[in-house]
């Protein structure tokens, strides 16, 4: 029952970034978009997360309650709107992706090249909040999630964004030990290198101080 449901999903599906797609991009697979969606959903192979973002569930998951996790939720949502290559997750997102926090978060942080409104999950109570940013230019690395590959900010680039803005996805209480954990495993040439580049050298001797350098 399981494959023979999930084969009800096109192949383009499977293939968006993160397993996210939007009604409105789908105009080319479905003469009507939105009531093929809600169809689907009925049928439990997509979860809506937000208004107007759908994931795919996995096979496995089809029939049983699923709720994907929400920093790959947030980069899922992202990517459908600006591309997989153009967003990166950052901040409090990042050190908890990076294993630097362990508590559930209310809010998803991700940078993007232009400026969006929050997005309010409609699964769960939390939201999606957009950081505008030179993407290209900050340091990143591609981590697997549960929906697929995004990028995410480097320990030394986390930090340096922790630091620089701490009240920044409500999570002020886990930032300290976050930074702390996340300097234990940063290269002290990449933090100046970096924090030189992108005149946070401010946030860098917070980082120092907080973390005992």
């Amino acid at each position: 029952m399981t494959e023979r449901r999930s084969a009800l999903l096109p192949s383009e599906l499977w293939r968006a970034p993160l397993r996210t797609v939007r009604p409105q991009d789908l105009a080319d697979i479905y003469a009507q978009p939105r009531p093929e969606v809600a169809r689907l959903v009925d049928r439990g192979v997509l979860h809506r997360v937000a208004h107007g973002y759908y994931i795919v569930v996995p096979p496995d998951y089809i029939g049983r309650t699923w709720l994907p996790g929400l920093e790959a939720a947030a980069a899922g949502i992202a990517s459908s709107i600006y591309g997989a290559d153009q967003i990166v997750v950052m901040g409090i997102s990042a050190a908890r992706m990076l294993g630097a926090v362990a508590r559930a978060l209310a809010t998803a942080v991700v940078a993007v090249p232009s400026q969006h409104r929050p997005i309010a999950l409609t699964d769960r109570s939390a939201r999606v909040r957009f950081v505008r940013r030179d993407t290209d230019a900050l340091d990143a690395e591609r981590i697997e999630t549960s929906l697929g590959p995004t990028l995410v900010t480097t320990p030394e680039q986390t930090v340096l964004d922790l630091a620089r803005r701490p009240e920044l996805g409500n999570a002020e209480a886990e930032v300290r030990s976050a930074i702390e954990t996340l300097y234990r495993r940063s290269d002290s040439a990449r933090l100046i290198q970096l924090a030189t580049a992108q005149r946070l050298g401010v946030a860098l001797r917070r980082v120092e101080s907080w973390s005992g350098a």
